[in-house]
């Protein structure tokens, strides 16, 4: 990439979140403590935030709305409480598996808290069935840090804005236009998906102004 198309990328990727926070200002966006929200990013994958909220009550229910409960818990249990999100079983492996992670490898939240950034991405990575999406959700929602999320509606925005850039370049492109200010990434990030599902989804592109952006 020139530096030219570079200065270009970076000055359309701080015109989208001017336009969007404009848009929106301050929204509320996934709400929970950190567990809720790490059981919320695996039970979210391929379903709609309706069925996980739905999924999140029936495991409150049973007493097993965190990491700690879920690692000794039977996964029949798990199965039966997030049936609504569809692919229980694959949900319920994947589950376990955090579970394990958070609380056999790092020793529980509060000792994850404790660890660098990178350190936390490199071992979500490494658990089946997370990936960089999951894995920067979890980051910048569960434990505050400054990791952009980049997912399918991003990429949309960024192209029809005539970013053509990799997922992992575009996360570092907005990752330098954004303060360094975790609140401003949770709240880009819900501009973001707001938009999309607003606009994108339904296909109002007459009038976009992010559209404009390529012009």
């Amino acid at each position: 990439m020139s530096a030219s198309s570079s200065g270009n990328d970076k000055r359309k990727a701080a015109e989208i979140v001017k336009i969007l926070n404009t848009r929106f200002g301050e929204i509320s966006w996934w709400p929970g403590d950190a567990d809720e929200v790490m059981i919320g990013a695996i039970l979210t994958q391929q379903t709609r935030w309706e069925n996980v909220e739905r999924a999140l009550f029936f495991l409150k229910e049973k007493n097993l709305c965190s990491l700690a409960l879920l690692d000794t818990a039977d996964p029949s249990v798990i199965e039966e409480a997030v049936r609504c999100t569809g692919f229980y079983r694959v949900k319920t492996r994947r589950l376990k598996a955090l579970a394990a992670f958070v609380i056999g490898t790092c020793g529980g939240v509060d000792a994850m808290q404790t660890l660098p950034t990178a350190t936390i991405r490199k071992g979500l990575l490494a658990i089946n069935g997370i990936g960089e999406e999951t894995a920067d959700s979890i980051l910048c929602y569960a434990f505050g840090r400054e990791s952009f999320v980049i997912d399918a509606y991003t990429e949309r925005i960024a192209l029809c804005a005539g970013i053509t850039t990799s997922r992992q370049e575009l996360k570092a492109l907005f990752e330098k236009v954004l303060a360094e200010d975790p609140h401003v990434y949770h709240q880009t990030h819900a501009h973001i998906v707001e938009y999309a599902k607003q606009v994108c989804t339904k296909k109002r592109c007459e009038g976009c102004r992010i559209m404009a952006l390529n012009e």
